[in-house]
């Protein structure tokens, strides 16, 4: 009740106290924000903040061009260029900043413009491939299929495409295709992602998940942690990570590295909360979803697997 009635009044007297500050400071608050806050999340979810909250017919405008252009995921290459521009030319004629005097605005204001719209086209790319389903008629799935096996399993040989042996990677029975249907080829490409980029870690992780007391479902929890990396990009929470360790555009590369360190953290709490058995897997990942959340919540916060401590069992 606090809460609301104190957004209510901040939304009340917002107008008066943004001219206030531009009365005193000579600065409008894209400006201050950009100069005022560090580079990362802070300054790109408060200009985020800005620009939805602005009653600017041209801004709202501009705001849609920009949705739609990253709903369509053409915020690439020249197109990508254009709409930086556009929004920079709109906010400087708007909010009338000399672009001359202060130089050092336009930079930090694209740098957060592809924090803001990268990251809903990064969540369009991330949707589509969760709503693509595995086709084995596809060969393009199929090579991925495999090149995990084989990743995982290099002196192993696959004794063929149906068969048992892909539950000792953790899938469910005999035929993989049937345990991607939660979320699609995103899912394999997370696992496949995992163990080419980071074959060590990937590798020791497996070892942890045939371990006869304490292991699980490789695959099988891979996926799961998929939907975890998914739901954390839909609902916003993960912004605090992508804008702090993005240089410019988030791409699929940066999802893809996210769900990396969410499967290695898991494994090591996994191990360290000594389970009974499979069945407390759900209580054990909704504390460590609450653990990644809370992380999130502190607006420095940047994930990185460090792969010199990997647990031993």
């Amino acid at each position: 009740m606090f809460s609301f009635l104190w957004l209510s009044l901040y939304n009340y007297l917002r107008p008066f106290i943004k001219w206030i500050l531009r009365k005193t400071t000579k600065l409008c608050e894209l400006q201050r924000i950009c100069y005022g806050e560090p580079v990362g999340y802070l300054r790109s979810y408060s200009v985020e903040q800005s620009l939805y909250l602005s009653k600017s017919r041209e801004i709202k405008e501009m705001l849609a061009s920009l949705n739609k252009l990253s709903e369509d995921r053409k915020l690439h290459g020249r197109c990508l260029k254009s709409a930086l521009e556009y929004a920079v030319n709109t906010v400087v004629g708007v909010k009338d900043i000399n672009p001359y005097y202060h130089k050092q605005f336009i930079p930090s204001f694209v740098r957060c413009s592809e924090h803001i719209w990268g990251y809903r086209q990064l969540l369009h790319e991330v949707e589509s491939l969760r709503t693509t389903p595995y086709d084995p008629t596809n060969s393009e799935h199929e090579k991925k299929l495999l090149r995990l096996w084989s990743l995982l399993m290099p002196n192993v040989e696959l004794e063929g495409r149906v068969t048992k042996q892909w539950q000792d990677i953790g899938f469910q029975g005999d035929d993989p295709k049937t345990d991607f249907r939660g979320m699609g080829i995103l899912g394999l490409d997370n696992l496949v992602f995992f163990a080419e980029e980071f074959s060590g870690p990937a590798t020791h992780v497996l070892s942890h998940s045939l371990h006869p007391q304490y292991g699980y479902a490789f695959a099988i929890v891979g996926i799961n942690l998929t939907s975890m990396a998914y739901h954390l990009l839909k609902d916003g929470a993960v912004k605090t990570h992508i804008y702090n360790s993005s240089k410019s555009m988030p791409s699929i590369r940066l999802f893809h590295q996210l769900y990396c360190y969410l499967f290695y953290e898991f494994d090591r709490f996994w191990l360290q909360s000594k389970p009974k058995n499979i069945m407390d897997f759900t209580s054990v990942r909704d504390k460590f979803e609450n653990n990644i959340r809370t992380s999130l919540s502190n607006p420095y916060t940047v994930f990185r697997i460090n792969i010199l401590t990997v647990d031993t069992i």
